[in-house]
């Protein structure tokens, strides 16, 4: 039996498109010799698609894509990913499933059992878990099919109700299939092989795995769908990042070593680079924009973003705005011309000093003669912020935020200004490895100037502005604020790793006060295991210190 596994990227809602691209790929998998051919979880109508699974026209609009896609398939069977209603007058509406189907017909259903409930999932919110599973017969193989977290074997959760491997296994299957959306984070790639590889050890069958690519919002899936054998061996890593589909022969799987060509492992930088250089291309696409603008200030924060965006849409499609004030010195506005002749991208400089200086006298008689502090600061930073939304009004550019983590997770910006953006770019990028990244995009050649990367970071609202005035060293920073963030410790467990205890105290009292910013700032593109946004909530006035 010869099997095409179809990455894809898809549009959530998109019917025409996914249903298209699909039934694409139906024939270009027949072309190929295919026996079968596997998309992803919930390819039909895209993942995560929320609350539009609550209208019930959408899952009709499913079905009716299913129908459309059934009656492709001849001389080839298809397993596809949809929503389904459930029509038990108990539980949920819907279950989260997958369509088998054969010479036109729907042969066989499976539905997902473990649904996620952690971080950016919330699948318990719309679907009723699976509690009956059955093998599928195709072509005198016994098929066990699951679906993303029903291969993760997680079932210490009391909503989860069995485990579909322990039941479909009790068969005799002769392969595993399992159809995913599962997001990217830098760290995932690794995690993902070690699990399918210990399923096909544990029950002695090989796995093919379908993931799915592309950016929904702040989500990105990577792609990098696998193949395994029944030791658990990795005979194929399809690619990162991009559309694919492959071709695999059941039975050469189990006989053959390293057949199939496999790409070079990319480093983390490297995944952070590429998965946001496919978010910004998708966000753009998949809302009907086309340009970009961004505030470009020297530092290094900016540059990396007006880098990134230049390379998913274009240089010509990228208006950065150079708006030095009274305090920017000359080598970072020289820094910001540099890049922007580098990349190629269109510019203007519009100096905000006189805006500002008129801010100053209308509030001069309210302020009453008090001295210069963050108020005059803050006005300068949404002044900016006024004219790169005039830009994005007037010319239809959509704003990029060039806000980094550290600064998101510590308070570091301001409200209504430098804060401001339709999607955040490196919001979920820690200031040090912003710097990696710079370096990573210099790697044949200077396109982000030296001086952007070597100098100490300043947002330039004040003589002489340092970040390190308001903030430790960003290697420290960062260390403390990884620890909390993606590993969920508390100051006792900081502290106890050697971190002096007054800084921790002092920087996750300011992450935690810095909440009511974070739920005013755009959606933030994710790419560690745990991002500010749907996958971190916190509440605003908790007096929880950790």
């Amino acid at each position: 039996m010869k099997i095409a596994l179809a990455q894809l990227n898809y549009h959530i809602g998109n019917f025409e498109a996914n249903t298209k691209k699909i039934i694409d790929h139906i024939k270009l998998a027949k072309d190929k010799g295919a026996d079968l051919v596997v998309f992803a979880e919930l390819a039909i109508c895209g993942y995560p698609a929320r609350d539009f699974l609550e209208f019930d026209e959408f899952i009709s609009l499913c079905e009716e894509a299913a129908q459309e896609i059934a009656r492709h398939c001849s001389e080839i069977a298809c397993i596809v990913g949809l929503p389904i209603k459930n029509n038990i007058l108990q539980g949920k509406d819907l279950y989260n499933a997958a369509y088998f189907i054969e010479n036109g017909n729907i042969k066989a259903i499976a539905k997902k059992a473990l649904l996620p409930t952690y971080d950016v999932f919330d699948e318990y919110r719309y679907f009723e878990p699976a509690t009956e599973f059955g093998c599928i017969d195709f072509k005198g193989k016994k098929i066990a099919l699951t679906i993303c977290e029903d291969l993760w074997n997680i079932n210490d959760n009391p909503l989860y109700v069995s485990n579909p491997m322990d039941e479909l296994i009790k068969e005799q299957p002769d392969v595993m299939i399992n159809i995913a959306a599962s997001p990217f984070s830098y760290t995932h790639d690794d995690e993902r092989i070690k699990v399918l590889s210990d399923n096909a050890k544990k029950y002695h069958l090989p796995v093919f795995y379908v993931n799915q690519v592309g950016a929904q919002t702040e989500i990105i899936f990577d792609g990098g769908s696998l193949v395994f054998d029944a030791d658990g061996e990795m005979k194929a890593e399809m690619k990162y990042f991009e559309e694919d589909l492959q071709v695999f022969d059941l039975e050469e799987i189990e006989k053959v070593r390293n057949k199939y060509p496999q790409p070079e492992r990319l480093t983390d930088i490297e995944q952070i680079h590429d998965a946001l250089v496919l978010g910004i291309q998708d966000y753009f696409k998949k809302s009907g924009f086309t340009k970009a603008v961004l505030g470009l200030s020297g530092g290094i924060d900016s540059a990396v973003v007006c880098a990134l965006a230049c390379r998913a849409l274009g240089a010509e499609k990228v208006m950065a705005v150079l708006m030095p004030s009274k305090f920017s010195s000359d080598h970072s506005v020289q820094d910001a011309i540099d890049l922007v002749n580098n990349f190629g991208c269109m510019h203007e400089i519009i100096p905000i000093k006189d805006v500002a200086q008129a801010f100053d006298s209308i509030l001069a008689p309210a302020f009453n003669g008090l001295p210069f502090n963050l108020t005059e600061e803050n006005i300068q930073a949404r002044t900016r912020g006024t004219i790169v939304m005039a830009m994005s009004n007037k010319f239809g550019y959509i704003l990029l935020n060039t806000s980094n983590k550290s600064e998101c997770a510590v308070g570091y910006g301001t409200l209504y200004g430098d804060m401001c953006g339709a999607i955040g770019v490196i919001g979920d990028v820690y200031k040090t490895q912003v710097f990696e990244l710079a370096k990573y995009i210099n790697k044949e050649r200077e396109l982000i100037p030296i001086n952007t990367i070597v100098k100490p970071p300043s947002a330039e609202l004040r003589p002489d502005q340092k970040d390190s005035d308001s903030l430790p060293e960003y290697d420290v920073l960062d260390k403390i604020l990884y620890h909390h963030i993606e590993e969920k410790q508390g100051s006792k467990s900081i502290i106890a790793k050697g971190f002096d205890e007054a800084l921790v105290q002092r920087i996750l009292k300011m992450v935690n006060i810095a909440e009511f910013k974070r739920y005013q700032t755009p959606p933030i593109l994710r790419v560690s295991p745990k991002a500010f946004g749907m996958g971190r909530r916190m509440p605003i006035v908790g007096k929880y210190m950790a």
